[in-house]
C-alpha cells in the first residue's frame, strides 16, 4: 500500500499535492513495490498508456537501484501539481558517466533500464562515489484528455 494511503487513511486526489510515499526496498520488494508505484500513480490521475511507461520506468529504476547499488535502494514518489515524480537513490559506487541514452544493441546485457525509463518521462541523473539518484517526472494529463486515451 504507498506509504501517503497508510497514514492518511485515503487515497491521494489528482487535484492534491501529495506528500511523498517514501520506502525503502531490496530484490524482494520490487513486484510490491511496482504494485504500490501503479495505485499511487493511477490514484494521481495517470492513465494507460502513460501508466504503463511510467510504472514500468519506475520498474526499471528501482532494479538498477538493487543491481548496481548495494542490493537495495530508496524511493521517494509524489505528485505535485501536474507531475508526478519518482526519486530512487542507491548506495553503490555510482556510475562512471550519465550521457544520453541510446539504444542499448540486441545482445547487450545491461543498459536497458535507463533507456526504457527516458521514455516514461523527464529523467535526470547524479552520480557520485557515495551512490546514484535517478529522478523521473511525468505530466499527468489533464482529464479530458485521460479521457480521451480510451475512446
Amino acid at each position: 500500500m504507498p506509504e501517503h494511503s497508510r497514514h492518511s487513511g485515503r487515497q491521494p486526489r489528482p487535484e492534491d499535492d501529495t506528500p511523498p510515499s517514501v520506502r525503502d526496498f531490496t530484490v524482494d520488494d520490487l513486484h510490491a513495490l511496482r504494485h504500490d508505484v501503479t495505485l499511487f500513480a493511477r490514484a494521481s490521475g495517470l492513465v494507460d498508456p502513460v501508466l504503463y511507461r511510467f510504472v514500468l520506468g519506475v520498474h526499471e529504476l528501482a532494479t538498477n537501484a538493487v543491481r548496481h547499488g548495494g542490493g537495495h535502494g530508496h524511493l521517494e514518489l509524489c505528485r505535485a501539481r501536474d507531475q508526478l515524480r519518482c526519486r530512487i537513490s542507491d548506495h553503490g559506487p555510482g556510475m562512471p558517466h550519465v550521457s544520453p541514452r541510446i539504444r542499448p544493441a540486441v545482445d547487450a546485457l545491461n543498459g536497458r533500464g535507463l533507456w526504457l525509463a527516458q521514455h516514461a518521462g523527464e529523467l535526470a541523473c547524479t552520480s557520485d562515489s557515495r551512490g546514484t539518484t535517478v529522478t523521473l517526472t511525468c505530466t499527468i494529463p489533464p482529464p479530458s484528455t485521460a479521457e480521451d486515451l480510451h475512446a
